[in-house]
């Protein structure tokens, strides 16, 4: 009795065993095949960032730099090397590991300028997505917000250069006023053409100057500005860290006028934000957008060049 119950027994378990076996080993090796593809392995952790700190924000910009974006024309009557500089104001943050900043202002007779910068460093909990990749998703929905074309707008060169052929006639050729004679009446051709006689400026309605010497010709809050120039519109840019855009905008207020360069740009996982604007209390005096970007731009250079130290 004890041996046909062991038979019993051994005969069972053999049994079993080719049961499983037959449920685990899949058909004619599928399951095989798909472990050495990789279809079930999972991929590994995503890569840290670039970037695992940030500088200290008011002492990343060069005293050089400060002085050329921050002296406001007619601040003081010392040369402008001698001018002190106004100290940054750091930007109240709760990790300087993640996220820092820094202010400056710069006030003169005519206006005053501000510049502040503002560095993120990135940082994505997803374990399939990386900091720098996360924060190339931050950046572009920046970029749509703000309505950056993905692309910088052509440059008439041509056009460039009939302007300043234009302008060498002009100055230059036949037509040149400077040249012109006066005849025996002590009246030069342009008088004779007119008879001499004084119009009023401004067009067909007369209307000119005002009566407080303040010009009407120009119109501060013109929506054109700056697009009359395709090189200064707001804009991609390049060889500014991974990717940059430039944004440039003129706002009219009740105290003056000022002009608003917000430059942006990816380095890695860090997201920097420039601002630099010039305000001018004479509506008269509209700030120029290409010396404002120029000194933005250089600004930003030298940021990108403090992540890489």
């Amino acid at each position: 009795m004890q041996r046909r119950a062991r038979r019993s027994a051994t005969a069972a378990l053999i049994a079993l065993t080719l049961g499983l076996t037959g449920c685990t080993g899949g058909s004619d090796g599928e399951d095989e095949g798909d472990g050495k593809s990789g279809g079930s392995s999972q991929t590994g952790p995503a890569k840290p960032g670039t970037h695992a700190s940030l500088p200290e924000p008011c002492g990343a910009v060069s005293e050089e730099t400060l002085r050329e974006l921050l002296v406001a024309d007619g601040a003081e009557s010392a040369s402008p090397t001698n001018r002190p500089l106004p100290e940054g104001t750091a930007a109240v943050t709760y990790d300087i590991e993640r996220r820092v900043g820094c202010k400056w202002k710069s006030t003169g007779t005519l206006g005053s300028h501000h510049l502040s910068i503002d560095l993120e460093r990135v940082v994505s909990y997803d374990g399939e997505i990386s900091d720098d990749d996360r924060a190339a998703e931050l950046y572009d929905a920046r970029a749509r917000k703000d309505k950056i074309p993905d692309e910088a707008p052509p440059v008439d060169e041509d056009s460039e250069e009939d302007e300043n052929s234009e302008d060498s006639e002009d100055s230059d050729g036949d037509g040149s006023t400077e040249d012109a004679e006066p005849d025996g009446a002590g009246n030069t051709p342009d008088d004779e053409d007119t008879g001499g006689s004084e119009e009023p400026q401004g067009g067909e309605d007369g209307t000119g100057p005002s009566d407080d010497g303040s010009a009407d010709a120009t119109d501060p809050a013109d929506p054109d500005d700056p697009a009359a120039d395709p090189a200064l519109v707001p804009r991609p840019l390049e060889a500014i860290g991974d990717v940059a855009y430039l944004n440039d905008e003129l706002v009219t207020a009740d105290s003056g006028l000022h002009r608003d360069i917000t430059l942006v740009f990816r380095a890695g996982n860090v997201i920097v934000t420039v601002e630099y604007d010039q305000w001018s209390t004479d509506k008269r005096l509209i700030p120029g957008s290409e010396e404002l970007q120029e000194k933005a731009q250089k600004l930003a250079k030298q940021l990108v060049g403090q992540l890489e130290n």
